[in-house]
This record gives structure tokens, sequence and C-alpha cells, in this order.
């Protein structure tokens, strides 16, 4: 089975038109699949036109949020509820074209675990590209994860990349780079994208600003989750190293006659070792607690998470 999932906020003229799109696409590939709508707490009439679509089909199915809580609780209510083998994310105000879901799993069959859409000639405003252009830059920069379009709706995956994504925030645009993380295997096509014709976008500069915040939590949790030692300890070294260099040559001043006390270099010295020293013991105090936390979750079930196939 193949599950759908759309995440749709305002989309009232929209989901009908998705959905007949979606099933020209599908049908012909002679497979079960379904589609579900989740509409993240629309303030038009979109929940009543996917009523209607509910009443009148036999595979969609419809999940309504209490209130919008955004795009990444969206797709996680999503993928809770989806039943296939494959799921497919699409967004629902028509943008990205149902026709090359047949590519994107065709590609997958190739022995990718996630393949991503690429909009190689994206159809939204000069902003809006050029912010996309470097946000991608920048989190390939930071995550070592280079695709062209981090953020198109347009992906397909199997089954178990997405079960056990603990999305909130703005980390729906990180998908692939937490999936790189888990050593999930990623591939990126390029896909149609069209222009708009209903509803209005709703991205702006600042969920870029946000981005880039979960960006970092993104990069600390899949580099430094299991091993937060590397982190804090490597910095609580690097800044311990130069408050120690800077108190031996002032020691060496010292015993050559000069006087110190009255230098700044004296206070720099002291507050970079005790700051050294501060995320040093951070480092170990994180490693004990994430060393207590893999011992409760227990050493098999955390083996299985990282096998990829055993043949026996």
């Amino acid at each position: 089975m193949i599950s759908v999932v759309v995440p749709v906020h305002n989309e009232e003229r929209s989901v009908a038109l998705l959905y007949d799109e979606l099933r020209s696409a599908l049908e012909p590939l002679e497979m079960q699949w379904e589609t579900i709508f989740v509409d993240d707490g629309s303030t038009d009439g979109t929940f009543a036109a996917l009523t209607r679509l509910h009443s009148s089909t036999d595979n969609v199915r419809v999940v309504r949020l209490r209130r919008n809580f955004g795009k990444a609780a969206a797709l996680r209510a999503g993928f809770d509820q989806a039943r296939g083998e494959t799921v497919v994310t699409i967004d629902g105000d028509l943008q990205d074209d149902p026709a090359e879901i047949p590519r994107l799993l065709a590609k997958l069959e190739e022995g990718f675990d996630l393949v991503s859409g690429w909009k190689t000639r994206r159809r939204d405003p000069l902003t809006r590209r050029v912010l996309s252009r470097i946000f991608n830059r920048v989190t390939g920069a930071f995550s070592g994860v280079h695709l062209h379009d981090m953020n198109c709706g347009l992906k397909a995956y199997r089954a178990e990349v997405v079960h056990g994504l603990r999305l909130y925030g703005e980390l729906h645009r990180f998908i692939p780079v937490l999936a790189h993380y888990r050593g999930f295997r990623i591939a990126e096509l390029p896909v149609n994208h069209r222009p708009r014709e209903h509803g209005r976008s709703r991205y702006g500069v600042e969920r870029y600003l946000r981005g880039f915040l979960d960006l970092l939590t993104v990069s600390f949790i899949g580099r430094y989750r299991h091993r937060p030692l590397h982190l804090f300890g490597g910095l609580g070294l690097i800044l311990g190293a130069f408050g120690t260099a800077i108190l031996v040559y002032l020691t060496v001043l010292k015993i050559l006659g000069n006087a110190i006390g009255h230098r700044p270099l004296l206070l720099l010295g002291v507050l970079l070792v005790v700051i050294g020293m501060q995320f040093f013991s951070l480092g170990l105090i994180s490693e004990m607690i994430t060393s207590h936390h893999e011992e409760r979750a227990g050493e098999r079930d955390r083996a299985e998470l990282l096998v990829d196939e055993v043949l026996s």
C-alpha cells in the first residue's frame, strides 16, 4: 500500500482537485493506496470539503488538528496514521505535481530509503527562491547532506524512515538530514513545479530564521546525541588550553619581575580556564545522562535500530 500524506491549511478550493490528480497518477500503478489529509487548524471551509471527499470515496482519511500547530506537527500526525509500506508527502496547494509520484517510487525501488523532489524550475517569487537557495547551502554546510531542495514538499519514503521521527518546530525542513543521521540512503530527483493558483503562501523570512535555529538542533542531535562529551569536552579543552597558555605567559613575566596584577590579560586567562572547566563538566554530565538512557533503552533494542539487513 502507498500512503499519501497531505498537510493542508486553508486549502478549501484545492483538496478535491488534488485528490483527482492523485487518483490519475496512482491508479495506473495497480497498487492499493490511501490519502491522509491532515487539516492543520484551517479557518475556512477546508474541513467541510474534506468531509465531503471522505464521504464520497473509500480511500480518504482525514485528521483534524485542534488548532494550527504547523507543518511539522501535521506531518507527524499523518505519519502516525499511515498504513502503507511506502509513504509519500505532497503539499496541498497544487504546486507539486502528483504525476511525478510514480517516478519517485521508481527511484525508491533502486535501493534508496528516501527520495526528495528537486524543483529545478521553481514557480515562486524571487525573494523566496533566493532565501531558499541560501537556506539549502547553509544546511548542506552544517549537516553534510547536500540537496538542491531540502524543503520540497514532494517526497517518497520507506515507512521505516518516517515512523519514529519526532517532528516539531521547523524540523520538517530537515527530514532528509534526520534520515541521513539514522543511516538511511537518500536520493534527489528533479520534479515539475507549478504556479500557485489558489490561496496564498504563508512562508516568510521569520520561518527561515526559526529554521536556522532548528538546524543547530538537528546538527547537535545527529552528530553528538550519543557522544556529547566530544562537543562540550572539546570546547572545554580548547578554551582551557588558551587560558592556561595565557596564565603560563603571565607567570613567566611575573618571575622576570614584571607586575601582572593590573593586566586585563590575567582576568581573561582565569575566565577561559573556568569556562573551559564548566564546558568539560557539562560534557561529562551529559555523557552520564546519555549512558543511563541507553542502558534503560536496552542494548538489544538499540542494536536493532542500527541494523539494515540480516542474511541467515
